[in-house]
């Protein structure tokens, strides 16, 4: 399956749970299949193919899922609490991005 079928799949589940996409993640060679498709999304060059979803929470916080672009699902979560800053938050998402490279390179 070409991968931005998968992703427009991907999409449409976590939009049917109440997910939004944020972000893609994509590698240089990748970014090429998915054009216009993604307008309006911030598109992030990276070493890994990978979604950016989030959505409310309970407590006030907010959760973020990193979902990797492959047909067998793997994602990493976390929350994020409502007084936490945009710096934190942003460390936080880079460190999923590592872990996920990291899980995959094993």
């Amino acid at each position: 399956m070409k991968l931005n079928e998968l992703a427009k799949e991907i999409i449409a589940t976590y939009q049917r749970h109440g997910w939004k996409l944020r972000r893609v993640l994509l590698r240089v060679e990748s970014r090429s299949e998915f054009q216009d498709e993604l307008e309006g999304i911030r598109i992030d060059q990276g070493s890994i193919d990978a979604l950016w979803f989030s959505r409310a929470s309970a407590g006030n916080r907010e959760a973020w899922e990193l979902r990797l672009l492959t047909e067998t699902p793997f994602a990493l979560f976390e929350n994020f609490e409502p007084d936490e800053t945009e710096e934190l938050r942003e460390e936080a998402r880079l460190e999923m991005e590592n872990k996920m490279r990291e899980r995959l390179e094993n």
